[in-house]
């Protein structure tokens, strides 16, 4: 009688570590426990994109892959499309959204944000050949624009005839060929584009705004949100953020007065 107590006290002290890592996986709000899902387009250089080997790749990617590493969870993306992104994140698809998405205050009603994580702007891209040399010059010429993106209301609110699109690169190849005048994006997802895809395009110097990109969470998951700004400021005090968005975009984009997370 005595052993099988023993053995019964021994199951139940092995089963301990478990018990807590459950117990601390539930305070993070997680939708499957030692699991963080991040949703992501896959599509959007050098956001995320695919590496020569197939694999997930780009500056979201591997800031959320690091912040998941220190929280001691497995990493999961989920591809999704950019118009049904936060629509996704309301049905609890996924726990967070690592897209490269613009703090602003019509979404920071609907979602909660991380701190901000990355610190960009709107700028202008253009053919080679362009006569449009400064933000206002796009009045009355057609503007491409990612779809359901705070782009649009910027090339709206510059007088643009905006043509939108499911795809960055999309409306950057139809820029190539002629068919609209320009296409407002990111400042860092411009260059980059400019850089790798050998098209005559460049971007007008002059910015149109200055924005910060937050991961966003559903709202009620105050913990979560805790845990990622934690893991996010240490990384980037270790000096592990620099390294890993350097090495991709050869600057280091970490906001120098990020944009907190405002209570639900």
């Amino acid at each position: 009688m005595k052993l099988k107590m023993l053995l019964m006290a021994l199951a139940a002290m092995a089963l301990l570590p478990v018990a807590n890592a459950a117990k601390a996986d539930d305070k993070l709000e997680l939708l499957v426990p030692g699991e963080i899902s991040v949703a992501t387009e896959g599509t959007y250089p050098p956001f995320s994109m695919r590496a020569p080997n197939g694999d997930l790749d780009g500056l979201e990617i591997r800031v959320m892959k690091e912040i998941a590493r220190r929280l001691g969870l497995n990493y999961r993306p989920v591809l999704v499309k950019w118009e049904s992104v936060l629509i996704g994140l309301e049905a609890d698809q996924y726990d967070i959204i690592s897209d490269g998405m613009d703090i602003t205050s019509e979404r920071q009603k609907k979602v909660t944000f991380a701190d901000g994580w990355l610190e960009s702007g709107g700028r202008i891209i253009v053919h080679d050949g362009s006569n449009i040399t400064k933000p206002t010059d796009v009045k009355g010429r057609t503007v491409g624009a990612l779809v359901a993106s705070s782009w649009t209301k910027l090339a709206e609110g510059l007088g643009g005839d905006v043509k939108t699109y499911k795809s960055e690169s999309d409306a950057i190849q139809d820029l190539a060929n002629g068919n609209i005048d320009a296409v407002i994006t990111d400042s860092i997802a411009g260059a980059y584009d400019i850089k790798t895809s050998g098209l005559p395009l460049k971007m007008v110097e002059e910015p149109i705004s200055s924005i910060q990109k937050g991961f966003a969470v559903k709202k009620g998951k105050p913990h979560l949100v805790a845990a990622v700004n934690k893991a996010l400021a240490d990384m980037i005090a270790d000096g592990t953020y620099a390294k890993l968005t350097i090495d991709l975009i050869g600057v280091d984009p970490a906001p120098k007065d990020p944009i907190r997370t405002l209570a639900d």
